[in-house]
């Protein structure tokens, strides 16, 4: 889902990074209104880093391959740190490994962040442990899906004159089934990871500082 370089029109690519930097603002001056917005920095780099390397790992499902995206889990745990911490990640993806570009990070920022968002505020919806993984399966699988609804959206809008564009567009389409079975894949892996956490190191999972606790 990372949009390279050269895909999509300029002035998509320039809005891109409007939007990532209205959202980058937005995100840090919720963290700045916390009691320490430093507190979360040491989880944010640590899932920064997952994000970034297990995007080289890839998992067999023929007739292709998938890597895990992990921004539903990100979302769920970091909250408004997500989307700071996969704008880094993208940022290193693309310099180190070709994954995406400079010229697209504003738009790939969107594409894998803004679903984050989504899946931290889904997180916050209602008590009790059957709900709550509902809500952690849930956040990971929409995160994901939302992503690639997004991907799939814009590289539709943008097909070049010179390409056969139904034959794209049938490609394109295709994909998204096989994103949607990655997306069921994500959701169980959120839930496995956090209830990992929640029995090991259950501190990784309080909220920013400053918000209060959850109440079992």
């Amino acid at each position: 889902m990372h949009i390279p370089d050269g895909l999509l029109p300029p002035q998509i690519m320039i809005g891109g990074y409007a939007l990532t930097g209205g959202i980058t603002w937005f995100t840090l001056r919720q963290i700045h209104r916390t009691s320490d917005p430093t507190a979360q920095l040491p989880k944010a780099s640590l899932l920064t880093a997952g994000f970034f390397v297990l995007s080289l790992i890839h998992i067999p499902v023929p007739p292709t391959s998938i890597h895990l995206v992990l921004n539903g889990l990100m979302g769920i745990i970091l909250g408004y740190y997500a989307f700071p911490a996969i704008l880094i990640g993208l940022f290193f993806q693309a310099v180190m490994f070709g994954h995406g570009g400079l010229s697209s990070l504003g738009v790939n920022a969107l594409i894998m962040g803004l679903p984050a968002l989504l899946a931290y505020g889904l997180s916050q919806w209602g008590e009790g442990r059957n709900w709550r993984q509902m809500t952690r399966f849930g956040g990971g699988a929409i995160a994901l899906f939302a992503a690639a609804l997004l991907y799939v959206g814009l590289t539709l809008s943008t097909i070049a004159p010179e390409l056969d564009a139904d034959l794209e567009r049938a490609a394109i389409v295709a994909a998204l089934g096989g994103y949607g079975i990655q997306a069921l894949i994500e959701g169980a892996f959120t839930v496995m990871a956090i209830n990992f956490l929640e029995r090991v190191k259950p501190e990784i999972l309080q909220p920013m500082a400053g918000e209060p606790l959850r109440q079992e």
